[in-house]
This record gives C-alpha cells, sequence and structure tokens, in this order.
C-alpha cells in the first residue's frame, strides 16, 4: 500500500440523473504506484463513478480530489493530473496512429522536444510501434484499445481512469491488455472499471466492488486471494469428522465420498493442506482452487437485493 497522501479521493461522493440515484455516498482513495478495480454488475453504477472522478460529470453531494485539489473548485488544474479512456474510446479513424497521439498530446499542452519525447515514449509503453503509422481504422480491437490508453497517459498523469479496457479482446489481447495495466501501476495511480473477475485479479493491488451504486466491499486482493476454496480428491473415502481438528482446515464440505471442499484458514497455503493429506495416508489423488475468496464475495454481493452489510476497510 502506497504511503504517500493519495492520488485520488472521494468523500460521500453521489450523483443523481432524471430524479434517481446513480451512485451514493462514495468512499476511496487511490495511491500512486497502485491499481484499484472497481469490479460491479452492469448497471452498477462503475461507468457513472469514472465519469465523475474523470471530471466528466460533476457530483451533486460530496467532493473529489485529485491531489488534494478540489475538482468541482478548480476542475481546470485538477484534470491537469487525469487521464481517461472511456468505454468506447475516442480515436479517430482517418489519422495515423502517431498523428492521434501528437494531437492528443497538444490538447494537453504538450510541444517542440517534450512532445516528440513523450510520443516516443507512450508508443513504447503501449508497444504500438509496429502500427505507429498506419490509421487507426484499420487496426485490430486490441490495438485500438492500446491506442486509447496511449492518448489516456500521454501526458504522464498522475491518476489514469479506465473504463472497461478489456471489453471485447480476445483472450490473447486481453492478457497483453493486463500486463500493461499492471506496468502502469508501477508509476502512476490507477482505477479501472471492469465486471470480469480475471482482469481484477490479474491487474489489481485492491478491489472496490460496487452494487445498486453504492460501495459494498473494499479490501486488498492478497487479502481475498489467501481465503480461496481448494478442491481435494483422494483415493480413500474418510468422513467429515475426519477433517476436524486439521492444521490449515477451517471448513470442509463432502462433494462425494472421495471429493471435498476446503476452506483453508488465514495464512494457511495449499501444500500445507497437501503435506497434512499425504501425513494421514489418505491417498492425495489432486489438490486444486476451486473459484477464490474474490469470486464468492462478488457474487454474494451481486446477489443482494437490499441494503448492504458494512464495507471492509
Amino acid at each position: 500500500m502506497p504511503s504517500s497522501p493519495p492520488v485520488l479521493t472521494l468523500e460521500q461522493t453521489g450523483r443523481s440523473l432524471a430524479g434517481r440515484v446513480i451512485v451514493d455516498a462514495l468512499d476511496l482513495t487511490v495511491g500512486k504506484g497502485e491499481v484499484v478495480g472497481l469490479l460491479g454488475i452492469n448497471g452498477a453504477g462503475k461507468s457513472t463513478t469514472l465519469r465523475l472522478v474523470a471530471g466528466v460529470l460533476a457530483p451533486d453531494r460530496g467532493t473529489i480530489r485529485l491531489n488534494g485539489v478540489d475538482l468541482a473548485e478548480q476542475p481546470h488544474t485538477a484534470r491537469r493530473a487525469i487521464g481517461y479512456l472511456p468505454e468506447d474510446p475516442p480515436l479517430y479513424a482517418e489519422l495515423t496512429v502517431a498523428e492521434f497521439l501528437r494531437f492528443c498530446g497538444r490538447l494537453h499542452g504538450l510541444a517542440g522536444a517534450r512532445l516528440r519525447a513523450q510520443l516516443d515514449r507512450t508508443i513504447e509503453r503501449c508497444d504500438l510501434g509496429d502500427v505507429r503509422r498506419r490509421l487507426i481504422g484499420a487496426l485490430s480491437k486490441g490495438y485500438r484499445q492500446r491506442v486509447g490508453i496511449a492518448q489516456a497517459i500521454v501526458h504522464e498523469p498522475d491518476l489514469i481512469v479506465l473504463d472497461e479496457p478489456a471489453s471485447g479482446l480476445d483472450p490473447v489481447q486481453a492478457l497483453k491488455l493486463r500486463a500493461l495495466v499492471r506496468s502502469l501501476g508501477e508509476h502512476h495511480a490507477v482505477i479501472l472499471s471492469t465486471h470480469l473477475l480475471p482482469d481484477v485479479s490479474a491487474c489489481c493491488d485492491r478491489v472496490a466492488i460496487l452494487h445498486r451504486g453504492r460501495l459494498r466491499y473494499r479490501g486488498r486482493i492478497d487479502a481475498l486471494d489467501a481465503g480461496g476454496l481448494l478442491r481435494v480428491t483422494l483415493a480413500r473415502p474418510v468422513t467429515a469428522d475426519a477433517w476436524t481438528g486439521m492444521t490449515g482446515v477451517a471448513a470442509a464440505e463432502a462433494i462425494d465420498g472421495l471429493r471435498w471442499r476446503l476452506r483453508p484458514q488465514a495464512a494457511t497455503d495449499a501444500a500445507a493442506i497437501a503435506a497434512a493429506v499425504v501425513g494421514r495416508g489418505w491417498g492425495l489423488v489432486e489438490l486444486r482452487s476451486e473459484g477464490s475468496a474474490l469470486e464468492e464475495t462478488f457474487l454474494r454481493i451481486a446477489s443482494t437485493e437490499t441494503e448492504p452489510e458494512g464495507a471492509a476497510a
């Protein structure tokens, strides 16, 4: 967790549209050097939240600060610190990649040698060298997404805001994009919205789960990953009582006589449980991860129709 002051701070932020509350009472921070995933089903309020953060929409209530600057009071100052990729990237199909990024750099006040240096650096970071002279309209979906991210970072913003960056990509393109987002998180504060759990697990340091316009959970990915379920297959049948007292096992659920679903205790890894099973002579056939605590938490919240439980800090 970054120790420096947060780049982005939302305090009791909310927005209503046409008399309907879209997002409400949002409290969230994002610091330099971390990627925060805003996770939620379609219609949860993710895109509205990112539009508020990017300054495209103004909040009805609460405050949004960028490096301590109130986005409502000093919008031009705060927006200089933001790079924004909306769900539909604002690309000009008739321009080449280099022409478009040069245009975006000028919009952010870059010129001369600094513009040229930033253009070259951004093209390298986003792996666009092979297509820099190609028309954007002729690019694949994966390359267009990379160009969209490039226009968001060409001016070296402190905060990068990404709305569904992997939408519509094939598996190979999605993997490359996750690696790019992860690398951006090394030097910037990054917040991205998605409804894809693998994107959050692969890219993010923290997750904020949004449902029905309110944050229902905030937590670190590594803490959630530590609580994932395990599927164990044995060579010999055992009873539920046999798992009682085994070090590292918090609960065991029988699937059938030979297969079990285990919930590890905190800070217990699969290797320790495997060693305990082998030590008891039960004949370990298979031990693998089954879902994750992130998946469990998300599905539980996404299926909730009533007011949320208290969010985790």
